[in-house]
């Protein structure tokens, strides 16, 4: 059987690394995109909706008292509400509008952020986890090829030292150097 003729392992040795290389740049780049998702989704559930839940109790604060002060003003008969009471109401009650319409964005961003972005992060989970578990193993596994490919170059040499017997024609193996000739062989 012939064997492989092997004169370099300078391509495996340069894929191996490369993909060390390739490796030590991803990983992090993988890690930074993972945190970004968890600190996105942790920016809208905790601190938008918990600024946004606030200012709606503080905007309906500001309502109630834009109308006692003018419900009080209209109690009052000494004196007419004034344009910048009323106002005021008017102020309030579109802040609180607006109030109400943030918050109502920012629950349905939450609801659609899981369902958008989860299996984008799920991809990058499992590129994550192959990254981190199968590609070392490749790298490891060329190592043990380069290994047995050098130790496979080295034996070659000593092999072809010593010659196997030539054969003729007929497939019989003639007489070497110093040495008989072997009675033929019979096919039955």
């Amino acid at each position: 059987m012939p064997g492989a003729h092997v004169t370099s392992t300078e391509a495996i040795e340069s894929f191996r690394a490369n993909l060390i290389v390739y490796l030590s740049k991803t990983r992090p780049i993988l890690e930074d995109a993972c945190d970004e998702v968890v600190r996105a989704r942790q920016w809208l559930q905790l601190d938008r909706r918990i600024h946004w839940e606030n200012q709606l109790r503080k905007r309906t604060r500001d309502l109630e008292n834009a109308n006692q002060a003018l419900y009080s003003a209209r109690l009052a008969n000494l004196r007419e509400p004034t344009m910048a009471e009323q106002n005021a109401v008017l102020r309030a009650k579109r802040a609180l509008t607006e109030a109400e319409d943030k918050l109502k964005m920012i629950k349905r961003w939450m609801m659609e952020f899981d369902q958008l972005v989860g299996p984008l992060v799920k991809q990058l989970e499992q590129l994550r986890t192959m990254l981190s578990n199968d590609m070392p193993k490749a790298a490891l596994h060329l190592s043990q090829v380069l290994k047995t490919l050098e130790a496979y170059a080295n034996v070659i040499p000593s092999a072809a030292s010593n010659p196997a017997p030539a054969a003729d024609a007929k497939g019989e193996e003639t007489a070497t150097e110093g040495g008989t000739s072997p009675a033929p062989k019979t096919i039955s």
